[in-house]
């Protein structure tokens, strides 16, 4: 695969310092290990080249790529989709019906993406044959270790007897590898102390204070939204229960928003991230669980509504915003009677709030949900298509789309969308009447 070209195609000006390492180094068949801080592009690091390892005319499986989240898989397969390599891939993870997997193992993909527990159910069913893989990428390594996965990593290796070739991506050095991945000798790209050089955080990324006078952070957390207004947001969270309570306060109090946590079922989570990436919300409440591994461009504040307790998932959280070429805002939220933990270092300006911003405009666009998706070979183009012609859309009406497997979430503005409902209701698209709803 021309790398200058597919760069143009996923619409980047370069590739960074750590991705040409990779592109590289990969590609001559030895153990990779990878350091890189969140934000930098190490999936547009290793994917690329796992390209050159794919065999042609090969059948089965021949790379394995391990993550510790469904989300993570399922971005990673996306990004595979987009660079259009006509090798076919499928992701695979908790929460949804093994007779679908097993359905889409009828014709092996070249790329298979998905988590532990479930490709090490998938294993010990011999619902498709391990002889065949060559290569396994274990991306996010540290995190795959913090959830406790070691017996499932282990028992997934020792069950590939072609492995040959093994990498390992981390946003965190690593004090030792463990013996079950077989890495002996590795060629290690370690970037973790060069995070200016690769457009990460560095001088992109402005850290300011918020003090509240009260333990009840929500009146404080209103102002700051008011102040920085309707920019792509995150807030941080430290329990499914704060999340939950939070959104719904800020809801009340008039400041559009959404949730998202763990215990939220998958669609439901897949909604809310495409409704974010797509304008259709401006603010996240989340857990950690949005802290690494999730595709969120263009995030502009990070808000530390409580903050972590490691420094860790302090650097995760904060890399979702001054991503590559991007700038950011990290704002923590103390009481007063609260001090900085040592790894909030040098202490950050305290900033004093207006009192009297106004609320943060609302949302310019809606998402829309149609009951169909790539299963039913639907594409971003049939959708546009269908909804300019016989929706009445103009094109500056019509934003994101986003194509799933049985579904697709598309953004039209506001104004736009009862209209657009009316026009389509019943009308076929590709020759089939499709479900076609507002998403909330």
């Amino acid at each position: 695969m021309d790398l200058n070209q597919l760069r143009v195609q996923l619409g980047f000006t370069s590739w960074n310092e750590m991705q040409q390492a990779a592109h590289r180094l990969i590609p001559q068949k030895k153990d990779v290990i990878l350091l890189a801080p969140t934000g930098t592009g190490k999936t547009l690091a290793y994917l690329p080249p796992l390209t050159e390892l794919l065999e042609a005319g090969q059948a089965g499986v021949q790379v394995l790529v391990l993550t510790p989240s469904r989300e993570l898989a399922l971005q990673t397969e996306e990004v595979w989709r987009k660079m259009d390599t006509g090798r076919k891939v499928s992701s695979f993870y908790g929460g949804r019906d093994l007779a679908s997997d097993k359905g889409k193992l009828l014709e092996p993909p070249s790329l298979l993406i998905g988590t532990p527990g479930r490709i090490t159910d998938h294993i010990s069913r011999e619902t498709f044959s391990t002889e065949t893989i060559h290569t396994i990428v274990l991306d996010e390594f540290d995190k795959l270790l913090a959830l406790g996965f070691e017996e499932e990593l282990s028992y997934i290796i020792r069950s590939l007897p072609g492995l040959r070739q093994r990498l390992l991506i981390s946003a965190t050095n690593l004090k030792e590898i463990p013996a079950f991945t077989g890495i002996a000798a590795p060629r290690i790209l370690d970037f973790t102390g060069n995070q200016e050089e690769i457009n990460t955080v560095g001088n992109r990324l402005k850290i300011q204070l918020i003090q509240s006078p009260e333990k009840d952070k929500i009146p404080v957390l209103i102002r700051l939204l008011c102040h920085t207004g309707s920019q792509p947001t995150l807030i941080f969270c430290n329990h499914r229960e704060a999340v939950e309570r939070t959104a719904g306060l800020l809801d009340k109090a008039g400041i559009p928003c959404a949730a998202f946590h763990g215990g939220m079922d998958q669609e439901t989570r897949e909604l809310t991230l495409a409704r974010f990436r797509n304008g259709s919300v401006h603010f996240l409440v989340t857990t950690d669980l949005a802290g690494r591994g999730l595709d969120i461009p263009e995030v502009q504040h990070v808000i530390h509504y409580h903050l972590p307790h490691t420094q860790e998932d302090f650097v995760h959280r904060n890399g979702r915003t001054a991503r590559m070429f991007a700038e950011g805002t990290v704002w923590l939220m103390l009481h007063e009677s609260e001090t900085l933990p040592g790894f909030v270092s040098p202490r950050p300006e305290i900033i004093t709030l207006p009192a009297n911003d106004p609320l943060p405009a609302p949302p310019s666009w809606m998402t829309i949900r149609i009951s169909g998706g790539r299963k039913q070979k639907i594409s971003k183009g049939d959708i546009a298509g269908f909804f300019m012609k016989t929706g009445g859309l103009a094109k500056d009406e019509l934003g994101m789309i986003e194509i799933k497997d049985h579904c697709a979430y598309a953004s039209v503005k506001k104004q736009k969308a009862k209209s657009l409902l009316e026009k389509t209701r019943n009308e076929k698209m590709k020759g089939r009447t499709y479900k076609i709803t507002l998403a909330r």
